[in-house]
Order: structure tokens, then sequence, then C-alpha cells
């Protein structure tokens, strides 16, 4: 019997139809230094952002044959050299791609209206200086009519672009690789219409966008550093639901405290799973513990995906 470990667990329903494909499934987690010994009791593992699945590991367990990650971005796991080894190495990139771009716009409300600073001191000050707090948060603006920059128009830049143009924004969407500017708007009564967003270079958006959203794949060096935050609008919002490491996390704080920056908003960081105090305690900074793609539909569709590709992979 094909024996799977899904380390960082799997949805349900991904469990049983592993299952009912004849296939056993532990879904208990096995704490990382552990794995070398442990994992020689599979055929293959399933991990989503928390276990890493590196060449020291793959060498220790020859038995592997199958490494499936639950979501997008394949940053833990060393899939070259995993495949190079004759281990099939799959992920699920479009079942979370809705639930990252609603947090984005639930991190971009957040911060045009203060929220992360109102939650944090309403408990504290709310009955005592309730007028204060609301003079302190009278500036809101709206996102209708405003300029959304999308820096990686995949499959979650596009989502997010799409709720964009809902809300009446213009868009400018830049991807490092060609890519169909046409996108398709859901309206009312299930009407689908067809969008084109503006392409635009990097340095355009970042020059030209009122808001800042990062959807590219892990790089060496951080996308936004003093340079881009220094080019940008003064009282720009920048979100990152990304990667960890695509903003200079140091500089980020500058161009907030310097007033370059209205508000940041960040999913993920430089280092987790513990993160800068600076950061985690800035009040122009609404947080979310890497949480984008942690919606039980998003989890339904990632372990109904993650399975199949399992079976197809064991049984052809």
């Amino acid at each position: 019997m094909i024996r799977i470990l899904a380390n960082d667990g799997i949805d349900p329903i991904g469990k049983k139809l592993l299952e009912d494909a004849g296939f056993f499934v532990d879904t208990n987690n096995i704490p990382q230094d552990e794995l070398p010994v442990k994992l020689k009791e599979y055929d293959a593992i399933t991990v989503r952002s928390a276990t890493k699945v590196r060449k020291a590991l793959i060498d220790a367990c020859p038995n592997i044959k199958v490494i499936g990650r639950g979501g997008v971005g394949m940053d833990n796991i060393d899939v070259a050299y995993a495949k190079e080894k004759g281990i099939g190495v799959y992920n699920t990139p479009a079942s979370s791609s809705l639930s990252v771009a609603e947090l984005v716009f639930a991190h971009l409300f957040t911060g045009i209206r203060f929220l992360q600073d109102s939650n944090r001191k309403m408990p504290v000050e709310g009955a005592t200086n309730f007028n204060g707090l609301k003079k302190a948060y009278a500036k809101g603006v709206e996102l209708r009519g405003k300029t959304i920059g999308i820096l990686g128009f995949g499959r979650i830049g596009r989502e997010v672009a799409k709720i964009a143009i809902g809300i009446g924004m213009d868009v400018l969407a830049y991807d490092l690789f060609p890519f169909n500017p046409e996108v398709e708007v859901v309206l009312g009564g299930g009407f689908v219409a067809k969008v084109t967003v503006k392409s635009a270079t990097k340095e355009e958006i970042i020059q030209q966008a009122d808001f800042i959203t990062l959807h590219t794949p892990f790089v060496d060096k951080p996308l936004i550093g003093a340079e881009e935050f220094e080019q940008m609008k003064k009282g720009a919002g920048v979100v990152n639901c990304s990667r960890g490491g695509l903003i200079d996390e140091s500089a980020l704080l500058d161009a907030l405290n310097s007033g370059k920056l209205s508000f940041a908003a960040l999913d993920v960081y430089a280092n987790e799973p513990t993160p800068s105090q600076e950061v985690l305690s800035h009040p122009k900074i609404s947080l979310t513990p890497h949480i984008g793609a942690a919606t039980n539909e998003a989890q339904e569709r990632i372990g109904v995906e993650l399975a199949g590709l399992i079976i197809q992979h064991f049984k052809g």
C-alpha cells in the first residue's frame, strides 16, 4: 500500500479521495528534525509552507517518490534536485488564487481606514478618548478611482485585477513574462465582461500607483527597497501577500516613519516564523500570519487537486 505523509495537513475531502484510491494517509505532523528518519516509512509527502524538503532530506529518504505542495510557491522544496532524482513534484497553483486576492483587499480596506491601528487602540482608549480617536482616523480614503499596481500578473495577480475592476479601480499590471492583459470580470446576474488592463513597467507602477501589491516568485534580493520607496507617490500603500523577502523591511519601516508611505500590509515576512518586532508593532502596518490560502474553500480545492495529482502519478 502506498503510504503518504501529509505533514502540514490536508483537507478531509482530499484525504478521503486518496484513501478511496487505496492509499494510506497519515496527517500527524513529524517535526522537521525527525523527518530524515521517520519519512523513510512513507512513499510520498505533502507539505504546505512549514515543512522543508531540501537536498539533505531527499538524500536521506530515497524511498520518496512524490512531493506534493499544497499551494503555489515551492520555495521550501529543492524542486530541481528532486526531479533529478526521479521524484514527482507537484503543486496546486490555481486553487488558492481567489483567497489570496481577497486577503489583499482585506488589507487594502484595513489600511485606507486605519483599522489595524484603531483595532489596537479602541479597546484601550475607546471609552475615555472616543472623540480623540474619531479625529485621528478621520482622513480615510476610498479605493474607487485609485490606481492599483500589480507586480506579477499570474493567477493571483489576475484575480486581484478582477476585484479591483469591480470596485472601480484603475489597474496597472507588470510581469516578467509576456501576458494576456484581458481579464474576465463577473458582473451582476452572472454576466461576464472582458476588460483589458493596462500593461506597465515595474518603474511605471512604482512611480504611478496609489497602491502596489506583489505577486511574483521568490527572488534573491528584495524587489522593493529604499530606491523604489523613494520613487513612490507620497501616501502610497504597499501589500505583500506573496513571498517573504520581496520587500526590504528596514527600508519599509523608514518609508512609513518618514510619511512617504501611508500604510503597508504584510502576510509574509523576511523571517518566518519570527518576524521583526519592529514590524509587528508598527501602527501603520496591517498584519496577518501567512494566511493567504487559509480559507475553507481554498483548502478544499487544494486537497482535491493535490489528491488528483498524486493518484494520477501512482496509477497513471
